[in-house]
């Protein structure tokens, strides 16, 4: 079984993206890494190069900054790095910069491959997801946070990536056929240093919408205000080893009451359904099998 792991990225130091604890955390299982690396501003190039050359190969890439309808350019940057991956590879495993895998799921993830490998009808391995938010210490427990998502995939001619980089389809926009996996991914896209939250939130705006809009709709600041969440809990299992420095290394603090909570009452009905029934409502970006 042959498994490549794919990923995009641009700008990583400037917005303060873990992309080296992403690929590190799931390069035990890779036989090689794809890394579409965009055109930066920063040094990203040279902080890919340096994490395992045996293992990762880098396609430079320039993004179309004029697509700026639903974050396309994230999914055209995605599929430059699909595109790459070797026609005789069977599973290709998607991390983005801002997600990484706790070890202890590296096994069970590919047990699933190997069980699935010579099932052609599953297209791919749908994940649990964890959000954290603020701080390190903070999960979100809102319906805004999307519960599953595809990470494992086929290499298929017809596989692409969808809307902005969330999920993919195949042929006619169709959804995948997917088995689900025993394993979460942990995405720490919402815990930056505030300064750095606060230049990712005004410059990635302008990835979906006109300059006119973020003038208009995005606050400018410092730094980024996270006091205005709807609800979190506390997280009290064990991060992933590749986060650990990264972790000690947080300068800023973020506390949050989790007795407070401003969910309307369709977001905790639907909390509460899934929290002592498991049944989730809402749109699926896949189909189980």
């Amino acid at each position: 079984m042959k498994v490549t792991g794919f990923t995009f990225i641009r700008n990583a130091l400037i917005y303060d993206y873990p992309v080296v604890e992403a690929i590190r955390s799931i390069l035990p299982i890779c036989d090689e890494f794809v890394v579409a690396v965009g055109n930066s501003d920063d040094a990203t190039l040279q902080l890919i190069s340096r994490i395992d050359p045996s293992k990762i190969r880098i396609i430079e890439t320039v993004w179309d900054d004029s697509l700026r309808e639903g974050g396309r350019v994230l999914a055209l940057e995605t599929d430059k790095a699909y595109q790459a991956i070797p026609a005789d590879t069977d599973w290709a495993f998607y991390i983005q910069g801002d997600e990484v895998v706790h070890e202890k799921y590296l096994e069970t993830i590919k047990n699933s491959m190997l069980q699935w490998k010579d099932h052609p009808e599953v297209d791919g391995l749908l994940f649990d997801y964890l959000h954290f938010y603020g701080s390190y210490d903070y999960i979100g427990t809102s319906g805004i946070w999307y519960p599953h998502e595809i990470r494992v995939l086929r290499k298929k001619s017809d596989i692409y990536s969808y809307l902005d980089a969330q999920g993919f389809r195949k042929g006619k926009n169709e959804k995948l056929m997917v088995k689900p996996v025993d394993a979460c991914i942990y995405h720490y896209g919402w815990v930056k240093e505030p300064a750095a939250m606060q230049r990712k939130k005004e410059d990635f705006n302008k990835l979906w919408h006109p300059d006119n809009w973020v003038e208009k709709n995005v606050i400018k600041a410092d730094e980024f205000d996270y006091s205005d969440i709807d609800a979190l809990e506390l997280f009290r299992g064990t991060h992933p080893a590749v986060m650990l420095d990264r972790i000690q290394n947080k300068n800023w603090s973020f506390d949050f009451d989790i007795t407070y909570s401003r969910l309307g009452l369709k977001d905790r009905f639907k909390f509460i359904l899934k929290k002592y029934t498991r049944i989730e409502l809402g749109h699926k970006n896949y189909r189980k099998i």
